[in-house]
């Protein structure tokens, strides 16, 4: 009896000792970056169709998209553990790679002049170490470019039967004409151990000069879902705002595109999950207003921006809603606002299509 207590309480400080050293190893190595870190900005190709001259004129017409490419994994049959789901990876790397190459056509055959892209892999357990980012560029010819990493995640073993791993990802955004000015913000998060799934949460600027001498300011950002309170919410919008309101007050243009894990319409439902409550349209500063109520007609936007990924995608059953979406600032005309559908055919997200003219 006495060698069977031993044996047992043997296996339990064992089981202790590597739960107590595992737990050391992910708080131990757990960091974020530091707040205000100018970002790299380079060229993806000397070779292009695009003029080498190319600049921004007010009174001209110009496209944006918005896109959260899911890190390549979110197929329509796919779930996702975080929502409920029962996938941690991609099914496997041919089809992230399939998946993030079926994104990198869509936008290279709408072929717009700025590009916003959310939780694109550049070394993940969960995408098969799929440079997810060099991948996107081989459709991206010519345009200049910025990578905002807001997610480095130490090994993580959850859920059991498929962990997580370790990933790294983060923001991109594409410009035809040259940025010369950028900046990486930390945002806000919650210091519990649900920081471990928050993210490095994060958003970019980037500036690029006008015809006019003043700047476009293109914000590209990807705000809380899990575990964010209402008060990390409001944190990470004011702080978005008060940048936001200073380059609108230099005179520059800003326009602000991503996911905001809010509900981006009018009207909310009721018992929306977490990750969907109504975006606090009060709170938007003065000279700010959001772009989907520039739409011309209901049906730009009668299809929602993403999916809930608890179960695979059921046309019929699955909740929609509009998460992404953007903000422009008084100076900014929209000319044209659509959501994309497709279907959710490659992301639990659709693209977001907004066409603008700078006063």
């Amino acid at each position: 009896m006495k060698k069977v207590v031993k044996r047992v309480l043997l296996v339990l400080l064992v089981i202790v000792v590597l739960f107590g050293g595992y737990a050391a190893y992910v708080f131990g190595t757990y960091y974020r970056l530091p707040d205000k870190l100018t970002i790299e900005v380079k060229r993806n190709g000397e070779n292009s169709y695009f003029d080498e001259d190319f600049a921004i004129v007010p009174g001209q017409a110009y496209f944006i998209m918005t896109y959260n490419i899911g890190f390549g994994a979110y197929s329509k049959d796919y779930s996702f553990f975080m929502d409920g789901g029962k996938s941690s990876w991609g099914k496997d790397k041919e089809s992230v790679m399939a998946g993030v190459c079926g994104m990198g056509e869509i936008i290279n055959d709408v072929n717009p002049d700025f590009v916003l892209l959310q939780e694109v892999d550049i070394d993940g357990t969960r995408s098969y170490h799929v440079d997810e980012l060099e991948l996107l560029n081989q459709f991206m010819k010519g345009y200049y470019y910025d990578f905002a990493q807001d997610y480095d995640s130490p090994f993580l073993f959850f859920p059991p039967w498929e962990p997580h791993g370790a990933n790294k990802s983060g923001l991109v955004t594409y410009s035809r004409a040259e940025i010369t000015d950028t900046m990486r913000r930390s945002l806000p998060i919650s210091e519990s151990f649900s920081k471990l799934v928050d993210l490095d949460r994060c958003y970019s600027i980037s500036r690029i000069p006008t015809e006019n001498g003043r700047y476009l300011c293109i914000y590209n950002v990807h705000t809380s879902a899990y575990g964010g309170s209402d008060e990390i919410r409001q944190a990470q919008l004011s702080m978005l705002y008060e940048d936001m309101v200073s380059d609108y007050q230099k005179g520059n243009y800003v326009i602000c595109g991503g996911d905001f894990n809010h509900n981006l319409r009018k009207e909310g439902e009721e018992n929306a999950p977490e990750w969907a409550y109504l975006f606090p349209r009060e709170g938007l500063p003065e000279g700010f207003r959001m772009g989907i109520d520039s739409a011309k007609d209901e049906e730009d936007i009668a299809h929602n921006t993403c999916r809930s990924a608890e179960t695979p995608y059921d046309e019929q059953t699955t909740y929609t809603v509009t998460l992404d979406g953007f903000i422009v600032s008084n100076n900014v005309d929209v000319n044209f606002y659509h959501h994309m559908d497709w279907g959710y055919e490659l992301s639990d997200h659709d693209p977001v299509l907004m066409q603008f003219i700078l006063e």
